[in-house]
């Protein structure tokens, strides 16, 4: 490492990964502003300087199939990549997430003798427990975003350090409502739902038509309400054109701005993802659904190992929030689930605090911690 100023190799996948990757980018900075990271990133991360050869977007795909129909791209892109950092070696690679693509280049960088680490524990807890294997051989050490991860890894002997979630330390323990009501024009009276079908293209497209009809039979049953659908960056287009099946409901479709969106609802309709631990941190009900193509669905659904797809559910251990997957999520199931939410004041008030213990558990000053983690493992 020369100097103060080491030279980082980073990959993060779609939005939520540039997300955490500029959080923890922040937290490197600060350590050693002369910091150079290069290889993989969204708009968040060069936002900081990051060197993006490739955007993020190229790698948000999710589902077996949809991965399939990418796949040599996706690939490609890897091998390139691979080929760069083994001409040119880092002080040491950074994934963050995406493990699909990142543990087979961390493993393929490692065998060369290079510094590898992965910053957000693959969902071995949820699914895929062999993954622990592929783990061990690709990375040094683990980052994890949740505590009780270092010791299923430890277990697999992986080096691992709970850091906290960064969106713990990001997102209020009190939530902005009024402020987030004044920005969005949103008056103290009115009931609004923030709908968030997710933030990649093939969950648009799978997810969006129904949570639109959801929000057309919601307008039906209980007219009056507000609907707010805050658009990932690039998609609005595609957004705009699934509008019509909203019907008359009124949809504001924003420019980003999902924090101000939660803060400012009462409750959400969102789609199974890091979303749904936003919501909670927020404090607000949600309903999680998600839809996916038919194969993948049959793949992933066979290879659970816990009930709960929702990462409120998972941290809470137990169905706090309702989740409706796949053939369940219709749009009658969907409103009715939403409007049980609005009915029950106390339920809400009750699932606050349990979302305040866990926003408090994952407050960790994320940037710091890892930093530190970082700095010891580049010493060694």
């Amino acid at each position: 490492m020369p100097g103060d100023a080491p030279q980082l190799a980073m990959v993060a996948g779609e939005a939520s990964g540039d997300l955490l990757a500029s959080l923890l980018l922040n937290g490197l900075r600060a350590r050693w502003p002369a910091l150079r990271a290069v290889g993989i990133g969204g708009p968040s991360m060069t936002a900081l300087g990051f060197d993006a050869w490739w955007p993020s977007d190229k790698l948000a795909v999710r589902g077996y199939v949809e991965v399939l129909r990418h796949y040599r791209e996706i690939a490609g892109i890897r091998d390139a990549l691979a080929e760069r950092l083994l001409q040119a070696p880092p002080d040491a690679f950074i994934g963050v997430d995406a493990p699909d693509f990142n543990l087979g280049l961390a493993q393929r960088l490692r065998e060369a003798g290079q510094c590898t680490i992965q910053f957000v524990c693959p969902s071995i807890w949820a699914w895929r427990a062999g993954r622990v294997k592929k783990i061990a051989r690709a990375v040094d050490h683990v980052l994890c975003l949740f505590p009780f991860e270092p010791e299923i890894l430890a277990r697999g002997g992986v080096d691992a350090t709970f850091v906290g979630h960064p969106l713990a330390d990001e997102i209020p323990l009190q939530p902005p409502r009024a402020a987030s009501r004044a920005a969005l024009g949103l008056g103290d009276g009115d009931v609004v739902v923030a709908v968030l079908p997710g933030s990649r293209r093939s969950e648009i497209e799978q997810i969006a038509p129904t949570f639109l009809q959801t929000v057309s039979t919601l307008h039906t049953r209980r007219p009056g309400m507000r609907y707010i659908l805050p658009a990932a960056p690039g998609l609005r287009p595609l957004i705009e054109r699934l509008l019509p099946l909203a019907g008359d409901a009124g949809v504001t479709l924003v420019d980003g701005r999902s924090h101000e969106v939660l803060a400012a609802c009462d409750v959400t309709l969102i789609a199974s993802g890091t979303a749904t631990l936003e919501a909670a941190l927020f404090k607000r009900p949600m309903v999680i659904a998600y839809r996916m193509n038919a194969l993948s669905w049959q793949i992933m659904r066979h290879m659970r190992l816990q009930p709960w797809v929702g990462l409120p559910n998972i941290l809470c251990g137990e169905f706090v929030v309702p989740e409706l997957l796949q053939g369940d999520a219709t749009p009658d199931a969907l409103a009715s689930a939403l409007l049980q939410w609005l009915d029950a004041p106390q339920r809400c008030e009750a699932l606050a605090r349990r979302f305040l213990d866990i926003h408090q558990l994952l407050r960790r000053d994320t940037a710091r911690t890892a930093t530190d983690a970082i700095g010891k493992i580049l010493a060694r």
